[in-house]
């Protein structure tokens, strides 16, 4: 049980100085004032200082595996990668936990834009944090990043000209695994749900890809955040009798779910789990004897290309773990982040966010993916199955690949959006 916290920012201790360079890609061009239009304002003694990227994260909890230290370890790689300094400027990097409290999150990250010059923060596990800091970003006119927090409502209802979906969202994992569960006979399910806004999110977006295809939904169960046993909701799934029951949660507690539904010989009795949000370190956890066979959406796993393997055993000689998809997508996006800056020639908000938007994102993990308007990154996601024991060859090695799940495809419609800025686009392009 956690000991209480008296001062949260406390914190945010794993501050680390780092260096970076351009490196050579297609970007925009600066803007006009740093091409020689009208004269740049002057500089304010927050446009001078480090460029400061803070990394709001789970350190100690249940979602701490996925993204946590790695997050860190990434982002800090990214910023190394980059060389000495952007616009004459260093960058630096700072880390909290937020202890899977949105309140505890506002208040680091309030302080952080309010006393430490914090231009942009990223990662954000647990969606209920990740959707106070997206709000908070938009007052405070700075950026923000999901890249763990899952739910689609981030572009959606909660959008904001700031704020970027970067590495999946519910939608997108619903449209992969729940689609494939449903064209495989799974046309019945049962949902073990996270009671908050990331749980809630992927059984509703879920549920829809379910009832779309002509299946139903027979039920819920819903359980808090880092629970120990879920004997009594596994329980009803099975007296449900559903094909499929939903795991509409993560991390610690997917894990927890997963290990006892093993006990209860729930597969071995013709049901069938679907993990809705995997990671490989959700894998790792619980060995492949256990995790065989499931089937799993992300956008990315460390041994798909030459690409992917270079940078994962250059993670791996930092960590000792393979990354997961969040501490890859945390490299990616500060990577476009600090091009963004340099191309702009300027870190103020709008301008790299024009500048990110405006530019397509091309790295190990992401091939021509884009910034949307309301915020999503369009990407492929790829459909997993979990390998058997005797099919793994070396440590790590969990995934055979069954599919892609085109980024059209693995993004809600805009025109099903209810993002305010996508509404307000659409009526300012109406004659």
């Amino acid at each position: 049980m956690k000991k209480p916290v008296s001062n949260p920012i406390a914190h945010a201790v794993l501050a680390a100085t780092a260096v970076l360079a351009l490196c050579a890609s297609p970007w925009p061009a600066a803007s006009a004032a740093a091409q020689g239009g009208q004269p740049a304002p002057a500089a304010s003694p927050a446009s001078t200082g480090p460029i400061r990227i803070g990394v709001l994260t789970d350190l100690s909890g249940s979602l701490a595996d996925l993204s946590g230290r790695g997050s860190v370890e990434a982002v800090k790689m990214a910023v190394e990668d980059f060389g000495a300094s952007v616009l004459g400027r260093p960058v630096e990097v700072v880390a909290a936990d937020h202890q899977n409290k949105a309140d505890i999150g506002s208040q680091i990250a309030n302080d952080w834009y309010d006393n430490k010059n914090v231009e942009l923060i990223i990662d954000l596990p647990n969606s209920a944090v990740m959707l106070a800091i997206q709000e908070l970003g938009r007052r405070k006119n700075k950026i923000v990043i999901g890249t763990a927090g899952g739910s689609s409502d981030f572009t959606g209802k909660a959008c904001s000209p700031n704020g970027i979906h970067w590495v999946y969202d519910t939608y997108a994992l619903a449209a992969g695994t729940g689609r494939t569960m449903v064209k495989q006979g799974g046309d019945s399910w049962y949902f073990i749900t996270l009671d908050y806004s990331f749980g809630l999110s992927l059984e509703r977006d879920t549920a829809a890809f379910v009832t779309g295809a002509g299946g139903k939904v027979l039920g819920s169960a819903r359980h808090p955040l880092n629970s120990a046993d879920f004997s009594s909701y596994l329980l009803q799934a099975q007296a449900s009798k559903a094909k499929v029951i939903g795991l509409a949660n993560a991390g610690g507690d997917l894990i927890n779910t997963v290990k006892q539904a093993a006990e209860f010989g729930i597969t071995r009795q013709g049901q069938k789990l679907a993990g809705l949000l995997m990671f490989l370190s959700d894998i790792h956890a619980l060995g492949l004897e256990t995790a065989q066979g499931l089937v799993l959406t992300e956008s990315f796993y460390w041994d798909q290309n030459e690409a992917t393997r270079a940078f994962s055993k250059r993670f791996f000689e930092r960590t000792g773990r393979m990354p997961t998809m969040v501490q890859a997508g945390n490299y990616g996006a500060i990577t476009h982040y600090l091009k963004a800056v340099k191309a702009a020639g300027t870190s103020d908000t709008a301008t790299v966010m024009k500048t990110m938007r405006d530019t397509p994102i091309n790295d190990f993990m992401t091939r021509d993916g884009r910034i949307r308007e309301d915020g999503r990154v369009l990407r492929d996601m790829y459909l997993f199955e979990v390998k058997a024991p005797a099919e793994s060859k070396s440590p790590w090695d969990y995934y055979k690949q069954l599919g892609v799940i085109a980024a059209a495809d693995a993004a809600r419609p805009l025109a099903e959006s209810d993002c305010p800025l996508v509404r307000s686009n659409a009526a300012a392009a109406k004659p």
